[in-house]
């Protein structure tokens, strides 16, 4: 039944009445029966049985209107509201397949109309646009906006000015859309050059994997349409993410690579020297200058990804946010992020909802992000029908009232429309909008798979079916707008300069190596090299720089109401600076303070990072009478940055991703994302993979992203006590990130400046503590942090070297274990030798301490399991001839026991082992 049928059957003298509020008084009656109203002239309807006098909106009410007339009147406007809500079922967007019967009761049965009706004059039409009408003439209307070469889907959106504006753009623009001589000579442009490039590729480089956009050539005129409007309406600057599909047409005929660094790709030319172990061709990072055609300049880049698909998505929507806070003072409509997706992907993967479900909060909003489908209707071999359970690929655009607007990829003039549309949108509104082009895939996933294997009756459609150029070609002529001889010219002429430029790629021996730069300030930078991690750079701070901050620190503003509790951290933070000793989380907000009076850009994410999941930080406090946020860190001194600290939503891969696209955009800003508990970190294990261990030697990048993981062995069971080291450490080497697990406050400290002191940038993953977040012996002296760097190694304090028997090498939370037992029973023969850099590996450090104890045996301690932990790492780096034995934990399929009796005793034992 459609929801608005009911009006039909609507009582008229409730119309009449609401008809009269109305003429005296327009705002009196709602929004709905205001558009109703408007435009209608009931007096002249009803006493010329229905037909229009054609003066619309000055009528009065004389006599009561015609039950019957009104009624359908009722059932018109019914309709038109349906084909608003459901036109999208019946538009013609399918290139290759018949359209499915999804039933969306658009016929005039539906809504007690027939055939006798056709030619009744309804004022309806008024809420069209078109004037009063005939019921012929609305319907041939209906079916030209809603169910042409478009579908849009934007009824579900709740925002009154937002559907409004998607409405009246529709229903005025869509059937009026067309493109002036030069502009359909632009877009067959950009056809021609998507359908050559991958006829010359497919013809240079047969069986060569590219994965090929022919059956989607309309993209590029799209992204064209798409670039040139946004730079129109103020974009300075678009970051564009998408997977390996038409990735090489972008990369040409968008970002303006050079046809022959592509083809070097294909060639097999190695650049005259490569940082790291380089990447496929298809997956690499551009930037460039785009000049529109009325000469606006913007900037371009294409984001460096995996062939994870999706996965680049939350740092595109990173990098822009920086981009946005760093350069454009927060003006989102100066930067955009356009997000190309494939059919199947966007459906499939969660990484889709869970960026999505960013648009609107406040740590993460862009201004709205442009989505591109390409959507071929298959997924490697997998077809629609078995993708996903919705109708459509895009349905994941609702949860955040994001319009979708479903072309025909083989009507490049509707996808040029609906491309402008949906940059103007953007722009108007900062909000999300979605473009489904349904179009094919001409060849297999790949260029050496066979599609028929699986889908033979789609590719016998696809065999002979035209491309969008040579439909579109076809469609200019038989119009008059060109001849056929400047579509043959267009061809042969394009055709002539890419074997030109393969020439010169076949001349040369060596192209030159040019390394991926992001923004200027990274040119001034440098690649890390071994020595560089022999000695910590100073990253002390002055006394008077510490007061200052601590000043702010300590100090809560007027009139604001404190909890009791909230009262007794201030009072500690006070007295930690008075008595010259400071605990954890007095140290890391300490390190962010320095940084930010610096003048340097402090960002910290994750889930409830503001108050700390320990209730250790209380980095934003909350006002007990009225909840106003109060956040310290803001009023160190004038002009300074603002901390920024969010509580992330409930998602490790989104956020994470997201935070290393930031740190990506911007290496003067510290990043820093902490999980909850260090445990659920890998649910973003894609990101720590593909990009953050990783992202150095394939895409000669650089990024300074700080993870903080909660870790440690406190009974809490198997997923709230091991954020698993051993990981990391298995991806670590050639220096690309830095895995500690620190026990001084210190030493947080310290590493959380050093991440800006380098003249390079390297991702630091930390172990990061809980339980002795308040464990007294965990504070550090002011001095430390007046004087100093960073200690990869902590000697023993407290045995007798020349006592010294065993020495017990460790990291992390069991230090204090340890240490508890050495003090009680006074153990003077055992020394304990802290590692807090895991890697690089400290080892000229740790053998200098080492040779402080010739006689002593070593033994490596740990608490977790003997197959997880750091044990595997440090003998593949140091190796065993030191190494007496290993005491920890037996080896376990789950990191921890779930019972604190066993894991006590356990505990108990291991400690008893070291000291036996």
């Amino acid at each position: 039944m459609d929801q608005f049928s009911y009006i039909a059957n609507a009582d008229t003298a409730v119309i009449a009445d609401l008809y009269e509020s109305y003429l005296q008084n327009p705002a009196s009656v709602d929004q709905s029966w205001q558009d109703f109203f408007k435009g209608f002239d009931f007096y002249s309807s009803w006493n010329n049985n229905g037909s229009s006098n054609g003066k619309a909106g000055t009528a009065t009410v004389t006599a009561a209107p015609d039950g019957v007339m009104v009624q359908k009147e009722m059932a018109v406007i019914s309709l038109i509201k349906a084909f608003r809500s459901r036109g999208h079922l019946l538009a013609k967007t399918n290139p290759v397949r018949e359209r499915k019967d999804r039933r969306p009761r658009l016929d005039l049965k539906d809504y007690a109309l027939s055939d006798a009706d056709l030619d009744t004059v309804f004022q309806a039409g008024n809420f069209l646009g078109i004037g009063a009408a005939t019921l012929r003439n609305i319907l041939e209307t209906l079916y030209k906006i809603y169910a042409g070469s478009i579908g849009f889907e934007y009824s579900y959106i709740r925002e009154s000015d937002v559907k409004d504006w998607l409405r009246n753009k529709i229903e005025k623009e869509a059937i009026a859309f067309n493109p002036s001589l030069d502009e359909k000579k632009q877009i067959l442009q950009k056809l021609n050059e998507a359908v050559v490039f991958e006829n010359f590729l497919g013809t240079k480089y047969l069986g060569q994997k590219r994965f090929g956009l022919e059956g989607g050539e309309s993209t590029i005129a799209a992204l064209d349409a798409i670039i040139n409007t946004s730079a129109e309406l103020g974009v300075q600057e678009a970051m564009i993410g998408m997977a390996h599909r038409g990735r090489l047409n972008v990369l040409a005929n968008i970002m303006h690579k050079s046809y022959e660094a592509i083809f070097d790709g294909f060639e097999g030319n190695l650049p005259d020297q490569i940082h790291g172990d380089g990447d496929v061709k298809y997956h690499l990072g551009y930037s460039s200058k785009h000049i529109t055609p009325s000469g606006k300049e913007i900037s371009l880049k294409l984001a460096p990804n995996p062939s994870h698909l999706e996965a680049v998505n939350p740092l595109v929507e990173g990098f822009c946010r920086a981009r946005a806070d760093a350069h454009y003072e927060g003006d989102y409509d100066k930067i955009l992020p356009i997000l190309i997706h494939g059919d199947a992907a966007v459906a499939g993967q969660g990484i889709v909802y869970e960026v999505t479900q960013m648009a609107k909060l406040r740590g993460y909003e862009t201004g709205g992000t442009i989505h591109f489908v390409i959507n071929n209707q298959v997924g490697f071999t997998t077809d629609f029908e078995d993708a996903r359970s919705a109708i459509y690929c895009t349905d994941v655009a609702k949860i955040i009232d994001a319009p979708v607007f479903h072309v025909n990829g083989d009507d490049p003039e509707a996808v040029v429309f609906v491309s402008r549309m949906a940059a103007e949108f953007r722009q108007q509104f900062n909000r999300d909008v979605f473009i489904d082009m349904v179009c094919y895939r001409r060849n297999g996933h790949n260029e050496s798979d066979e599609p028929r294997f699986t889908q033979p009756t789609l590719y016998s459609n696809i065999t002979n079916h035209l491309n969008p150029r040579e439909i579109y070609t076809q469609k200019l002529i038989s119009h008059g707008a060109i001849d056929a001889k400047l579509a043959s010219q267009m061809d042969a002429e394009f055709k002539s300069e890419l074997q030109a430029r393969l020439d010169l790629v076949k001349q040369k021996v060596r192209p030159e190596y040019k390394p991926l730069k992001l923004d200027n300030r990274w040119a001034e930078l440098r690649y890390a090299e071994p020595e560089d991690f022999e000695n910590s750079p100073n990253t002390s701070i002055t006394q008077e720089e510490i007061d200052k901050v601590a000043a702010a620190m300590t100090k809560l503003p007027e009139g604001f109401h404190a909890l009791k509790q909230i009262e007794k951290v201030i009072s500690d933070r006070k007295a930690y600076f008075e008595s010259g000793s400071l605990n954890w989380a007095t140290a890391e907000l300490l390190a962010y303070g320095s940084l930010l009076a610096e003048g340097k850009s402090v960002r910290v994410s994750g889930q409830d990072v503001q108050r700390g999941t320990f209730s250790h930080r209380h980095a934003v406090l909350h006002d007990a009478e009225n909840n106003a946020n109060y956040n310290s860190l803001n009023y160190i001194q004038e002009g300074q940055e603002q901390f920024q600290i969010f509580n992330s939503l409930l998602s490790e891969y989104g956020v994470l991703g997201f935070e290393f696209g930031y740190a990506l955009a911007n290496p003067d800003a510290l990043v820093v994302w902490e999980a909850q508990f260090g445990d659920f970190a890998n649910g973003a294990q894609t990101m720590i993979d593909q990009f953050i261990s990783s992202h150095e030697s394939k895409w000669g990048t650089m990024n300074g992203l700080t993870m903080l993981l909660p870790h440690g062995y406190e009974g809490q069971g198997p997923e709230h006590s091991n954020a698993r080291p051993e990981r990391y450490l298995q991806l670590a080497a050639e220096y690309n990130m830095i895995v500690a697990n620190l026990t001084t406050p210190a030493n947080i400290f310290h590493a959380l400046r050093r991440q800006l002191s380098w003249d390079f940038r390297k991702p630091l993953i930390v172990m990061s503590p809980k339980s002795i977040f308040r464990h007294p012996k965990v504070m550090s002296p002011i001095s430390e942090f007046t004087n100093g760097s960073f200690q990869e190694v902590y000697a023993d304090t407290y045995a007798d070297a020349k006592k010294v028997k065993k020495v017990l090498l460790c990291s992390g939370k069991v230090y204090y274990d340890l240490l508890d037992k050495q003090e009680k029973d006074q153990r003077k023969d055992v020394a304990i030798v802290r590692i807090e850099q895991i890697h690089p590996f400290p080892t000229t450090k740790v053998e200098a301490e080492l040779a402080k104890y010739p006689k002593a045996k070593v033994y490596w301690v740990q608490e977790e399991p003997e197959n997880m932990g750091y044990w595997s790492f440090v003998i593949r780096e140091f190796g065993w001839k030191p190494f007496e034995a290993l005491i920890a934990r037996k080896k376990s399929a789950s990191p921890a026991t779930g019972f604190l009796k066993i894991h006590n005793e356990e505990q108990a034992a291991l400690v008893e082992r070291a000291f036996s």
